[in-house]
């Protein structure tokens, strides 16, 4: 069991969730105001994806990514900064024609996915491990071990924390390849994410055998989606891991009660306090990370 625990709060995503729920955050300046308040109540790193301000969607747009980041660090909140590179691997293929590609497909190279990281040096930044049939339809999440190495050699050199996102088992395999050749400094960051379909079920069993092929060494998180949210809270701590909630992975505190993300923190502290664990503080994790201090 862990009982040191980092809390990641994973602000607004890039999923199609603003229309479900008015808390979801969509301007930089709700994104930040919800990080802040996350961080409020409890959170040692706030996960950041911004969106288009006019239509909601997702957005590369290094500019929003800019003054969500600095509306949070000019706040009076300390707070571990955590940006997604995981935009720009988004091919959507016409299924009875797949040389010819949809709407929706926006897709980079892996060193193309990190100017906002660039420019902003946060903390960490994410890394997703593999590619993925993403949910139903015919969009493909791209991501190639030949992408996948050119992007974290990109962030080594930044010198800014990786944190490997691991959506099945071959992605976790290949993680550790990135680990063993030298891309990704140590301490190596996991978070496996579960019930994203189709990648890793939420399933206990798989949870316990992905944290069995984890390295001695590792830091971990996990997280799952939907009502599974606050049970892999449990799940992660008991198995000696970190943990992530917020508004990309889930849109309710309870059965048809809908959340901010403060209230998903403030929910996970509960859960981790009562297990006799201690949220770490943003310092605590930057000393698990071997962060740089604020």
């Amino acid at each position: 069991m862990n009982r040191n625990v980092m809390i990641t709060c994973a602000l607004t995503g890039a999923g199609d969730t603003v229309g479900r729920s008015e808390h979801v955050p969509v301007t930089p300046e709700q994104i930040a105001e919800s990080g802040i308040a996350a961080a409020r109540a409890g959170a040692t790193i706030v996960h950041i994806h911004v969106r288009d301000p006019e239509t909601g969607q997702g957005s590369r747009e290094v500019a929003l990514y800019r003054e969500v980041v600095e509306r949070i660090r000019a706040s009076d909140v300390d707070v571990i900064i955590n940006t997604t590179a995981g935009m720009g691997g988004d091919l959507v293929l016409d299924p009875h024609d797949p040389m010819t590609f949809l709407e929706g497909t926006d897709l980079v190279s892996g060193v193309d996915r990190l100017p906002h990281v660039e420019e902003l040096l946060p903390d960490i930044c994410t890394l997703d491990c593999g590619s993925l049939n993403f949910g139903e339809g015919s969009l493909v999440y791209v991501s190639t071990p030949d992408m996948l190495r050119e992007g974290a050699r990109k962030i080594q050199e930044l010198g800014v924390r990786c944190e490997m996102e691991i959506f099945d088992t071959g992605h976790l395999w290949f993680a550790r390849r990135l680990v063993e050749e030298g891309l990704v400094d140590a301490p190596a960051m996991y978070q496996l994410c579960m019930g994203i379909p189709y990648g890793a079920p939420a399933d206990p069993l798989t949870l316990a055998a992905m944290v069995q092929q984890l390295p001695a060494d590792a830091v971990w998180a996990s997280f799952a989606l939907g009502p599974m949210q606050m049970p892999w809270v449990a799940q992660s701590v008991l198995l000696g891991g970190h943990v992530r909630v917020g508004l990309e992975d889930n849109l309710y505190l309870s059965k048809g009660v809908k959340a901010t993300n403060a209230q998903l923190v403030e929910r996970a502290r509960s859960i981790v306090e009562s297990m006799g664990a201690h949220v770490a503080t943003p310092d605590e994790g930057r000393e698990i990370l071997a962060l740089k201090p604020r």
